[in-house]
């Protein structure tokens, strides 16, 4: 048997190596990133480090992609403008009423998913980057057990982003440590 090795000393703060979120990182695609909007949600795993995201699962709400449309140029005639009494200032509209409605149901919808998943054991760890708006509501619908998997969250549109991007987006690559050389005289 050999002797065993002494771990070699982390001289940052506990706040630092907490804002790490790899810096002990989960076993080989235990750490999964969810990139999202009202529309759709892409789930992503990180097979280890230095290595590029690899797709896991996307979902989408076809209600939010077919309607918005629709419900935008409708609530153009519901704004409240001529007409009002003195004083008054209606900003919302129906259209935008139903388009927060879908986004709800589809957070819901995301947020489940995830406690399926995570209650699997399919994930350990979970990074966020979603859009601020769909973010919010996001994090309103998580199951405790997930929000608790989170490790970081960010309200980034990056749904588009393609792997490599998102990688180094979320991801970028460390800075090598150059040790001083010792010159002899």
């Amino acid at each position: 048997m050999g002797v065993p090795q002494k771990a070699k000393p982390d001289f940052r703060s506990a706040d630092d190596r907490a804002r790490d979120p790899i810096a002990e990182p989960p076993a080989p695609g235990k750490l999964w990133v969810l990139t999202a909007d009202e529309a759709f949600a892409r789930v992503l795993a990180l097979p280890g480090r230095g290595q590029d995201l690899v797709e896991v699962e996307m979902l989408t709400d076809a209600a939010a992609r077919a309607d918005d449309a629709d419900l935008r140029r409708d609530a153009y005639g519901r704004r409240a403008g001529g007409g009002m009494l003195p004083g008054g200032n209606v900003t919302a509209s129906a259209g935008e009423t139903e388009l927060h409605q879908e986004a709800q149901l589809f957070a819901h919808r995301v947020a489940q998913w995830l406690a399926e998943q995570h209650q699997k054991g399919r994930f350990t760890t979970l990074r966020i980057a979603a859009a601020p708006r769909f973010l919010g509501l996001l994090r309103k619908a998580l199951s405790t057990p997930v929000a608790q998997a989170v490790i970081d969250d960010c309200p980034l549109d990056l749904v588009k982003l393609n792997r490599r991007d998102l990688t180094l987006k979320l991801f970028p690559p460390q800075p090598a440590v150059e040790l001083p050389v010792r010159r002899s005289a």
